[in-house]
């Protein structure tokens, strides 16, 4: 059985909905003082620095996925080759 849900609605509905806070001024704010910190030329807040955590976690979150396709796949290969011949 296959069923399909679709629900129309903003983001700020969902938020809403979900009951999380409206923190868009607090985002703005921050982002507003990053800025300042980069045009200044403060030490750490050059794109590399800002970004390197970020993409550090991708790479980590991209080996985590190829471990478990992985998994998987050994999985599928072992467990699943003797049902086959059945």
């Amino acid at each position: 059985m296959k069923v399909n849900i679709s629900i129309d609605m903003t983001p700020e509905e969902f938020r809403k909905m979900m009951g999380w806070p409206d923190v868009q001024g607090l985002h703005e704010d921050i982002m507003g003082k990053m800025r300042e910190q980069i045009a200044a030329g403060a030490e750490g807040y050059d794109p590399m620095s800002l970004m390197q955590p970020y993409i550090k976690q991708s790479l980590d979150s991209m080996g985590g996925f190829q471990k478990m396709m992985a998994g998987m796949a050994e999985t599928y290969f072992t467990q699943g080759s003797g049902d086959k011949e059945k």
